[in-house]
């Protein structure tokens, strides 16, 4: 079994850690979550990044952006400082593609391979192992590290060189930001026409309409469970990588404009850290309409 290193315990990187260790693997961590107390028993804490490079075979990180994977690369104490030749890193966070291009060279010239290998699939695909992971490297790398992506997820690809899974991901992130817009603009439309958003929402789950988002943050919606999930905050920062990518490519992506827009609408409201379902919210402001009703014990996002 491998000697993992993992550097980003959040909510997502957690479950991914559990996972990587039921499949007997030994982990060694460090980052700047607390390491919660199931994982401190079964997993080695470390000083710092270089340890944790220092002491894997393989180090996973999973942070926030691009910076924070600067950051945790090439600070004083970080990975690059504890790699020797032939150690594979593993970056699953979702940032700029461009950027990643550059840290998987810098990286290549200490003798180390480097893969990017973004998820999707929130919390709850984290938890349960069935993240959908889109891998940028070469083939050889990914060979190695198919086995420790099989236990964190189900849908796992490789889609090009260094760059093209955080490229995915991007597209992914456009992807996912109408699908809310939409299934938030037809349940407040419904609302607003009288009729329950629940139940319409669950017939429209019997049609060509039908989709996981529709499913899990219709619900959500309906049911005003705006705790985090994937922030709006980080899906601010993966359109906003969408939209600068664009502007160098030349070409418009209005739609993404638009959800962009939506977002800063609940991030002006409180909203950065509620769940990227919570888009719905910005229309409700806009209309002065809500879908349905908090709960009297939540009225976070309400």
């Amino acid at each position: 079994m491998a000697k993992i290193g993992f550097i980003g315990l959040g909510i997502m990187g957690a479950h991914m850690a559990r996972n990587l260790i039921k499949g007997g693997h030994t982990l060694f961590v460090n980052g700047a979550y607390p390491v919660p107390d199931d994982l401190a028993k079964t997993a080695t804490s470390v000083a710092d990044s270089t340890a944790v490079a220092q002491a894997a075979d393989i180090v996973v990180i999973m942070v926030p952006d691009t910076p924070d994977v600067a950051n945790v690369l090439f600070a004083d104490d970080g990975v690059a400082k504890g790699l020797t030749k032939g150690k594979l890193v593993i970056d699953m966070s979702s940032i700029s593609p461009l950027d990643t291009q550059a840290f998987a060279k810098k990286i290549n010239e200490l003798g180390c391979d480097y893969l990017d290998a973004p998820v999707s699939g929130g919390e709850i695909g984290a938890r349960d192992a069935t993240l959908t992971i889109m891998v940028g490297g070469p083939q050889k790398s990914f060979d190695l590290a198919k086995p420790l992506f099989d236990l964190m997820g189900k849908n796992i690809s490789l889609i090009g060189d260094n760059g093209a899974g955080q490229t995915c991901k991007v597209a992914n992130q456009i992807i996912v930001a109408l699908n809310i817009e939409a299934v938030a603009e037809a349940l407040l439309f419904a609302a607003r026409s009288g009729a329950d958003p629940e139940r319409v929402r669950k017939a429209l789950m019997g049609g060509f309409a039908s989709s996981r988002i529709l499913e899990v943050h219709g619900e959500r919606m309906t049911k005003r469970t705006f705790n985090p999930g994937f922030r709006i905050e980080l899906h601010q920062k993966d359109l906003n990588l969408a939209l600068d990518g664009a502007r160098k490519l030349g070409i418009a992506l209005p739609h993404t404009a638009s959800a962009q827009q939506l977002f800063s609408v609940c991030a002006a409201n409180g909203g950065k850290a509620w769940d990227h379902s919570a888009m719905v919210r910005a229309l409700e402001i806009m209309a002065n309409f809500e879908v349905a009703q908090a709960p009297a014990a939540d009225q976070k996002a309400a």
